[in-house]
């Protein structure tokens, strides 16, 4: 259990909970598409970041890192089914 403290000092307790699913032969198949069309993404756009910040010397705000998702979103590869 982790406590720490809230919004004007108070105390807060978060606790956790762990769960686990035994997915069918069906739901595994659409998990592992999902997690790794996530994984992709993460990369993309992790190698843009980097390849920015070493060309630029900039930073990459949430707002920029959205924009170059939606981009690459509108590229349609066939990843994305």
């Amino acid at each position: 259990m982790i406590v720490a403290r809230g919004f004007l000092g108070q105390l807060s307790t978060r606790t956790a909970y762990k769960c686990r699913a035994y997915p069918d032969q069906a739901q595994a198949s659409v998990l592992n598409r999902t997690f790794g069309c996530v994984r992709v993404v993460w990369n993309r756009t992790l190698a843009w970041r980097h390849q920015r910040y070493h060309a630029e010397k900039a930073g990459t705000n949430l707002l920029q890192a959205n924009a170059y998702l939606t981009a690459m979103k509108k590229l349609a590869p066939a990843w994305r089914g």
